[in-house]
C-alpha cells in the first residue's frame, strides 16, 4: 500500500475517464436507478443511527466543518423520502448530482490523499458514512462501496469499528445499494441542532437483527516506513427474539495511518 504520487495531469485525466465511465453506467445501460420520492413515511422503522455535525478534529478548522453542514443540508434534499422499490438500485452521486457553488454548496472538509484541505461540497463523506451503517443493519445489499485509503484521525470516541464507513468522490466513487428483497424501502434523513439523523424504513415490519462485528484488526510497521491498519468486517444475524443465525462477512479494510499509532492517546490531539 505505499502511497502513489501522480502529477496533475495524470489525475486530471483519470477523473475524466472514471466520470465518462459513470455517466455511461448511468445513462447507457438497463440497470434501474431509485428516482421516486415520497413526503409520506413508510410504517416500519428497520435502523435509526445519528452521527454529530460538529467534532472538534486535530489540525481541522471549524468553519469547514460549519460549511459542512450547508452542504448536508443540500444534499439531503435531493435524498430524503427516496423510495427503492424491488430490483432497484440506489446510487448516492445520481441522486445528488455534482456539488457545485451554483447550487449552494460550500468549501468544506476533504480529505485528499490522507491529507486534510477545503473543496466545494466537502463533507458528504459524513452523509455516505451514514447511509452505508444503517444499510449494514438491513436485508439491502450494498453493491458498490469504496473504504478510505487513509486512517487519518486516532480512535478518540469512536463508537463503530474501524473501516465501517464509504467515502465519495463525485462521480466515480459512488455508494449502490440495490433492494433485492420483495418490499419497499425508504431513506428518511434530516438534521438537528447537533446531529445527522437517518433512517431507513420499509412498507413490511423487520424479521432479522443485525450486529457488525470486527475481526483480525492490527496495525503493523509497512515496508515503505510508515503503518497499516487492517481489519475484517462481519454481520452476525439474529432472529428478533436473540437466536443467533448466522455470520456473514461483509468487507476487508486497509489503510494507511496517518498519524503514530504508539503515542498515548492524550499525545495524540
Amino acid at each position: 500500500m505505499k502511497p502513489i504520487k501522480r502529477g496533475r495531469l495524470r489525475l486530471a485525466a483519470g477523473i475524466c475517464y472514471y466520470r465518462l465511465k459513470r455517466y455511461a453506467e448511468w445513462f447507457l445501460t438497463d440497470k434501474r436507478f431509485a428516482a421516486t420520492k415520497r413526503s409520506e413515511l413508510l410504517p416500519h422503522v428497520h435502523f435509526r443511527h445519528q452521527t454529530p455535525l460538529l467534532r472538534r478534529l486535530k489540525d481541522v478548522e471549524m468553519w469547514m466543518q460549519h460549511n459542512k453542514v450547508n452542504n448536508l443540508r443540500l444534499a439531503i434534499q435531493r435524498l430524503n423520502g427516496i423510495v427503492v422499490m424491488p430490483g432497484e438500485t440506489f446510487s448516492f452521486w445520481k441522486l445528488i448530482g455534482k456539488p457545485t457553488r451554483r447550487k449552494g454548496y460550500l468549501p468544506g472538509m476533504v480529505l485528499s490523499h490522507g491529507r486534510v484541505t477545503a473543496g466545494v461540497g466537502g463533507g458528504l463523506c459524513q452523509l455516505s458514512n451514514l447511509i452505508y451503517w444503517m444499510t449494514l443493519h438491513t436485508p439491502l445489499t450494498v453493491t458498490e462501496r469504496h473504504r478510505h485509503s487513509y486512517d487519518v484521525f486516532p480512535d478518540s470516541n469512536r463508537t463503530q469499528p474501524f473501516g465501517s464507513g464509504a467515502t465519495c468522490y463525485y462521480n466515480y466513487l459512488d455508494l449502490q445499494v440495490k433492494n433485492e428483497t420483495k418490499q419497499e424501502y425508504q431513506l428518511r434523513l434530516f438534521l438537528t441542532d447537533t446531529h445527522l439523523v437517518g433512517e431507513w424504513r420499509s412498507d413490511m415490519p423487520a424479521t432479522r437483527r443485525y450486529v457488525i462485528t470486527e475481526k483480525d484488526h492490527a496495525i503493523e510497521p509497512a515496508i515503505w516506513g510508515g503503518y497499516e491498519r487492517k481489519n475484517r468486517l462481519y454481520r452476525q444475524v439474529y432472529s428478533l427474539d436473540g437466536e443467533w443465525l448466522q455470520e456473514e462477512w461483509v468487507t476487508d479494510n486497509q489503510a494507511m495511518v496517518m498519524y503514530e499509532p504508539l503515542l498515548p492517546e492524550k499525545n495524540r490531539n
